[in-house]
C-alpha cells in the first residue's frame, strides 16, 4: 500500500471525520425542515440567537452574532440581508458606533422562530436520542470545551502558521 500521510489506520479512527460526518447528517435533517420555510440552517441560527438576545437584554450587534453562533462575517451578512429582505430581521445603524449595526426580529420574525425553534429542537431531541443521557451530558462539555477554549484556537493558529513556514 502507497506510504498516505494519514494519521490514522481507518477513517473512522479520525475524530476530526467523525464529527464532519456526524454534523452533515444532523445538518441535512435541520436542512430538510427549514427548507419548507425558505430558511438556511445559518438564517436560523441566527434568529434563534436574536431571540435570545432580545429575551436577555442584549444591545445586538452582527459582531456579536458573528462571535456567539461562530459563523463567518461574509454568512452573516448575506444571511441577514435575505432576512430583512424577507421583513423578518431589521438591521439598521447603532446609535453609538456608527460602524455597526444593530439587528432585531420584526414581529413576523418572532413569530416565525418561535415555530421553528421546537421543529430544531426535536430535530435535536431525536438525533441525540441515539445515545444516553450521560453520553449527551459528557458531549455538551466536549463540545463546549471545543468551542470555548480561545488560547486552545490561538495555538492552533500559531501551530498552523509554523508549519507553512516550515513547509515554505
Amino acid at each position: 500500500m502507497a506510504n498516505l500521510p494519514f494519521g490514522f489506520e481507518r477513517p473512522e479512527d479520525s475524530p476530526g471525520f467523525l464529527l464532519w460526518q456526524t454534523t452533515m447528517i444532523w445538518q441535512r435533517q435541520i436542512k430538510k425542515a427549514l427548507e419548507v420555510y425558505d430558511i438556511s440552517h445559518a438564517q436560523f441560527v441566527i434568529m434563534a440567537t436574536l431571540l435570545w438576545f432580545e429575551a436577555h437584554g442584549y444591545d445586538t450587534t452582527q459582531i456579536l452574532i458573528v462571535n456567539w453562533s461562530k459563523l463567518d462575517k461574509m454568512t452573516v451578512s448575506k444571511s441577514l440581508k435575505k432576512l430583512v429582505s424577507m421583513g423578518l430581521v431589521n438591521r439598521i445603524e447603532h446609535e453609538i458606533d456608527t460602524r455597526a449595526k444593530r439587528v432585531s426580529l420584526t414581529n413576523k420574525g418572532k413569530e416565525l422562530v418561535h415555530k421553528l425553534v421546537p421543529i430544531v429542537e426535536g430535530i435535536d431531541s431525536g438525533f441525540f436520542s441515539q445515545v444516553s443521557v450521560t453520553e449527551q451530558k459528557n458531549l455538551i462539555q466536549i463540545l463546549s470545551r471545543l468551542t470555548t477554549d480561545e488560547q486552545r484556537l490561538i495555538d492552533l493558529r500559531l501551530a498552523n502558521n509554523n508549519l507553512k513556514e516550515q513547509n515554505a
